[in-house]
């Protein structure tokens, strides 16, 4: 019913910048939360950051500052600019949605099928 497909992760040395882009499509009546999660190898899938439908963003203090999670929600798209990326930034990162689909009345989550981040010189 509801698709999330991520773009523009890539390879980039520390200290550059790449934007991740998330487009959800589907039967979507509206998306209330979206967000981005990363999950480095051996690790546990991290919250990055969240932004909900009124623009109130919540990120993780690892990436506080040098991260900018911004939505458009005519778009039903999420985007994650990354600055100033480390090494310990390089994970595959996930985009997720929590969606009211036509004829519910919850909402349930998404998730993208992740896009690889590595952050090498």
């Amino acid at each position: 019913q509801v698709q999330l497909v991520e773009s523009g992760g890539g390879l980039v040395q520390p200290g550059g910048s790449l934007r991740l882009s998330c487009a959800a499509s589907g039967s979507i009546f509206s998306i209330y939360v979206m967000g981005w999660y990363r999950q480095a190898p051996g690790k546990q899938r991290e919250l990055v950051a969240t932004i909900n439908r009124g623009g109130t963003t919540n990120y993780a203090d690892s990436v506080k500052g040098r991260f900018t999670i911004s939505r458009d929600n005519a778009k039903n798209t999420v985007y994650l600019q990354m600055n100033s990326l480390k090494p310990e930034d390089t994970a595959v990162y996930y985009c997720s949605a929590a969606v009211l689909v036509f004829g519910s009345s919850s909402y349930h989550d998404y998730w993208g099928q992740g896009t690889q981040v590595t952050v090498s010189s």
